[in-house]
């Protein structure tokens, strides 16, 4: 018993090292994700067609910001790891490799939501009209993403600083950043859908222009104190003297982190394709998987940041090559995840019929997300297990291993139980959606093994 507490039980530093550097992101994704249930409250006042308008265009958007996010964190592997190392210039060569690879990213999105957005917003509207209009769902969402569009580039720019931050271990900047961001966002929110303080009332449009001046107030609080603060953090001085890379260090970057942008692109993707699995049972299956998701996004917090605190801590130890420190800070993270997550996830089941009441929509969809909300609260200790265990897999730069994980899992396994499941059953929403969660247990086994392996434990910049 003794072996056992010690290999998962930290002591008072242990705890006050991953809290210093999960806490700050566990706030910025508590106000995030607040301040998102409360814009999504706000536009559920309009209406089912209006929530699930907006609700259909975030889940395309979701992809974006999953592409953004596998990019950049593809090479932020390498950032933790030459910050370790106490090797600026790498730093900087991962920024310059980031920006190029956030533009291209940016601009081709942009591209393909102008030219297909209108079909994209359909396919999720191939079901019954039962609970809305699908002609008017998909109106509200052109409208919605006419506008959102102009938020990609604050995005680009944003995560470029905010990612290279959080790698170098500064994680309170990026949470003051999203803090004003979130506020900004939902103060316009409340002008701009309603027609307040003298402004007019543009309903979906003004929610999308409020999230694209919020996610620009956002970039400029980290470029301006990116600016003023390049004394302290070192590799900010002379980042953009040039902006390219050296030929062999685009290689390797290239070699390690197109796996993860191409598994977090396959794994939205395959989110999507979920989503529009469980949307063949109608507009109030989409309603109420808008606001379960909305719900779950708020209590997932912890293992969330215990994700990134793994990417962080255990990639700087093992780019310093202390690889015994590695393993045993890694064993710990993962547990508090797992451990916190029942506690949520048991407080989040308790009260999973209360937050559907907020919503202006019908009691066909408030009971969907009900038992939607159920649903990802017995399996959450699952994925906070799920989480960690990639994250650590991935702070060794075994990409390639991270991909067959997760994204490809994701399409050869979960999404043909969801297609075939909602297409030639009768079983109700919520139980195939359970069905394909109870499908990652598959996953759970696989990662054990992986772990007991150590097959993670890698210097990638020695």
């Amino acid at each position: 018993m003794k072996r056992i507490i010690s290999k998962f039980i930290g002591d008072k530093a242990f705890y006050k090292m991953l809290f210093g550097v999960a806490f700050p992101i566990m706030i910025q994704n508590a106000l995030t994700n607040f301040v998102s249930l409360l814009d999504n409250i706000m536009v559920g006042q309009l209406g089912t067609e209006e929530m699930s308008g907006v609700a259909i265009v975030n889940q395309l958007m979701f992809v974006y910001y999953l592409l953004m996010f596998g990019g950049l964190s593809g090479v932020g592997i390498y950032t933790a790891q030459y910050f370790g190392n106490k090797d600026d210039e790498g730093v900087r060569n991962t920024f310059r490799y980031k920006m190029w690879l956030g533009l291209i990213i940016t601009i081709i999105s942009v591209y393909i939501f102008i030219t297909f957005g209108r079909n994209l917003i359909g396919l999720y509207l191939k079901g019954t009209s039962d609970g809305g209009d699908l002609n008017a769902t998909l109106n509200f969402g052109m409208k919605y993403l006419s506008v959102i569009l102009f938020m990609l580039p604050a995005i680009w720019i944003s995560q470029l600083f905010i990612s290279t931050l959080r790698e170098c271990g500064e994680t309170v900047v990026p949470m003051v950043a999203g803090v004003i961001a979130v506020l900004s966002n939902l103060f316009l929110d409340y002008i701009l859908i309603f027609g307040k303080l003298g402004m007019p009332k543009m309903g979906v449009a003004g929610a999308a222009l409020a999230t694209v001046i919020a996610r620009y107030i956002e970039m400029a609080v980290v470029l301006i104190w990116a600016g003023f603060n390049r004394g302290t953090h070192t590799y900010f001085r002379g980042v953009l003297r040039t902006i390219f890379v050296p030929g062999h260090l685009i290689k390797r970057f290239f070699i390690t982190g197109m796996p993860i942008l191409v598994n977090e692109g396959l794994w939205s993707i395959g989110i999507a394709m979920l989503s529009q699995a469980y949307s063949i049972r109608g507009l109030n299956v989409v309603a109420g998987q808008n606001i379960a998701n909305t719900i779950n996004n708020i209590f997932n917090i912890a293992f969330i940041a215990m994700g990134d605190a793994v990417a962080i801590i255990v990639g700087q130890y093992l780019g310093a090559g202390d690889m015994k420190k590695a393993k045993d800070i890694d064993n710990k993270i993962i547990a508090t995840g797992v451990m916190s997550s029942i506690v949520v996830g048991t407080i989040m089941f308790a009260t999973s019929g209360l937050f559907p009441m907020l919503y202006k929509t019908n009691d066909t969809a408030r009971l969907v997300a009900t038992h939607f909300i159920m649903v990802q609260a017995i399996f959450m200790p699952k994925d906070a297990f799920l989480h960690c265990s990639y994250f650590t897999i991935r702070a060794g730069g075994k990409t390639l291993i991270t991909f067959l994980f997760d994204s490809f899992f994701m399409v050869v396994v979960s999404v043909p139980i969801a297609y075939i499941l909602s297409r030639f059953t009768a079983l109700g929403s919520a139980t195939v959606f359970a069905m394909v969660h109870a499908a990652d247990f598959i996953k759970c086994i696989l990662g054990y093994i992986l772990l007991k392996k150590n097959v993670w434990m890698k210097n990638i910049v020695k």
